[in-house]
């Protein structure tokens, strides 16, 4: 298994040459003020050696031994809590925090990089800083002013960390039907009683304090999702001088025995009268924990990258040193027994579609979280407005698209050591296993499908999807005299046309039929993804194509081949998917249930 390295080198190429992001910074003020290229550059470049070098060698030893729960108490495996020492010590907990509080405030471009080489060495440790700035996110979007102050630079600074309840035994997707209470004490705080499940790094013993944010029903709240409030509800009790106070009424009743990111805690979280805090308004938690959820659902997508990331290393290297058989073409190094694998023409097939996933797959993230950026910082109205709607748009795909494509990479990845990918030690199966989980949380990529096609594309009547039509058909014009591009171009103008085409087409079913959604929507997703990826690599042969002539570090001309195989190869999948979307809902709903 070879180590983990961040690719520095492609974070480079995407954030300052494909998407000029040091440009997009000093358009926004108050992202200008806190980072400029130098200071970007050295926060990946340490970013790199905390995640191969204290994160990553941690990773298999942590699915070995996994966390353990005595009696409500959660100890995590060796080396993590000194590991989450390191990165406490060097402030990467508040990277993307607001400096008002001691964060940094670092644009999500900039994190995105981040959080992919943290989440690639080690998800399981991964998910413990992510949870926190979910936390404090939508702590910092919806809480008071009393509770941002007692409560966020110690989040930030990692010396206590956050987790989000949402789930309860009986409601996942559905959230609206919770049964966790909260009745008011009559000093504005709340006894908050119920359990919640799935929650990740619910308890652990790496941070003095841990700050949950709980969804709960207030007395007479109305039902559905429009009677959930949100509700901050930290394990110790803070004091008045911001000291650790009483115990908490909450327990870890159990941790989740599961298929992978067996290095962290997935716990069954019981409220018991639990003092906790109203965050935002009443019956309005829902609205403030989705503030935070285009962040972590990117993040998740970002985590299926990570995964595949470190997967397409270990395949590559295999591949380089692995011989059996002779090349097609005859033997490639005769003075050995045998050439090495990455001679044979279905083993570059993997490779490349792992390559095209995982580059491709980067600069989306990318993209989006210049989206997130903008919509955060922007003072103009009307560009702020424009990336609200991208973000909402795009969010979905991101999440979904990225963490199937991330799996399928994985499995790749497994296929290309063949039986040693069933074994454990090569590290292959791990990050199956790990992987695996990003399809599920956040969200289900069912969902994510649901929510794409459904809410924000068939719900806008279109309008939210013609953000992204103007902005790659933009492209396409900008850059239809370019020599270099212009292979690329025709191709993606026309998956992009399917594109169009497909979703006029279910806008259409969609007001006849309350099935057309439903049935079109993992297969619009996909669609989706797919020319999306496309638009991201036309974006990066247009950076490259200039610069690949005379390449002697093969990086430039590497880039540009890449292209090639993804538009040959992957892109042409959009076909079957629209012809699939076109055929209806008919087949799908024709069976009766006792005919499954």
């Amino acid at each position: 298994m070879a180590d983990y390295q961040a690719p520095l080198r492609d974070m480079r190429f995407v954030l300052n040459e494909v998407f000029d992001a040091p440009a997009l910074w000093a358009s926004l003020p108050k992202v200008a003020e806190n980072v400029d290229p130098d200071t970007a550059d050295a926060i990946l470049e340490e970013a790199g050696k905390i995640t191969s070098g204290v994160l990553a060698p941690l990773n298999r030893e942590g699915d070995e031994q996994g966390c353990k729960w005595n009696d409500g108490e959660v100890s995590t495996p060796e080396g993590f809590r000194e590991a989450y020492q390191t990165i406490v010590e060097g402030g990467w907990n508040g990277l993307g925090g607001n400096p008002e509080f001691g964060g940094m405030g670092m644009p999500k471009t900039l994190v995105a990089q981040f959080e992919e080489m943290m989440q690639a060495a080690n998800m399981a440790f991964g998910l413990a800083p992510m949870l926190t700035a979910g936390a404090c996110l939508a702590l910092d979007a919806h809480g008071s002013q009393e509770l941002k102050e007692k409560y966020l630079p110690n989040m930030y600074a990692g010396v206590w960390s956050g987790a989000m309840d949402l789930t309860e035994p009986h409601a996942g997707t559905d959230l609206g039907i919770i049964r966790t209470k909260a009745e008011p004490n009559g000093d504005g705080s709340f006894s908050v009683t119920g359990t919640k499940i799935f929650i990740t790094w619910g308890e652990h013993d790496m941070a003095d304090n841990i700050i949950h944010l709980v969804l709960a029903k207030l007395p007479d709240a109305p039902k559905g999702p429009k009677g959930i409030s949100l509700f901050l509800v930290p394990k110790f009790e803070v004091n008045e001088d911001g000291s650790l106070g009483e115990r908490n009424s909450l327990s870890c009743g159990s941790l989740e025995k599961k298929m992978g990111i067996k290095g962290s805690a997935t716990c069954v979280m019981n409220f018991d009268g639990a003092k906790g805090w109203l965050v935002g308004e009443e019956n309005k938690g829902l609205a403030a924990m989705f503030t935070m959820m285009n962040y972590e659902r990117l993040g998740v997508g970002i985590q299926g990258i990570g995964a595949a990331e470190a997967s397409l290393q270990s395949a590559r290297e295999y591949a380089l040193e692995r011989i059996q058989s002779r090349a097609p073409t005859g033997a490639q190094q005769p003075e050995k027994a045998a050439d090495p694998i990455l001679v044979h023409p279905d083993v570059r097939r993997m490779l490349l579609t792992m390559k095209g996933y995982v580059e491709g797959g980067r600069a989306f993230s990318t993209y989006v979280a210049q989206w997130l950026d903008i919509s955060k910082y922007s003072d103009d109205d009307e560009r702020r407005k424009h990336a609200e709607g991208m973000v909402a748009l795009l969010t979905p795909v991101a999440k979904a698209f990225l963490t199937d494509r991330g799996l399928d990479a994985c499995i790749m990845g497994q296929q290309v050591f063949g039986g040693h990918g069933f074994i454990r030690e090569w590290g292959q199966e791990q990050l199956v296993r790990d992987c695996r989980i990003t399809q599920i949380y956040e969200g289900t990529n069912g969902i994510q499908a649901l929510d794409l096609m459904g809410r924000k594309v068939v719900g806008s009547q279109g309008k939210l999807y013609e953000l992204f039509a103007e902005d790659v058909a933009a492209f396409i014009e900008e850059n239809s005299s370019d020599e270099n591009l212009r292979p690329y171009l025709e191709p993606l103008a026309a998956a992009f046309e399917r594109l169009s085409d497909v979703t006029e087409h279910v806008i259409n079913q969609a007001g006849n039929n309350p099935d057309a959604v439903g049935a079109a929507s993992v297969d619009y997703l996909d669609l989706f993804g797919l020319t999306a990826l496309g638009y991201m690599w036309a974006k990066m042969v247009k950076a490259a194509a200039p610069k690949a002539e005379g390449d002697t570090s093969g990086f430039y001309s590497g880039k540009v081949k890449s292209a090639r195989f993804y538009f040959d190869r992957l892109l042409p999948k959009t076909v079957a998917l629209a012809e699939g979307i076109r055929s209806g809902s008919q087949s799908m709903m024709a069976l009766t249930a006792e005919e499954f």
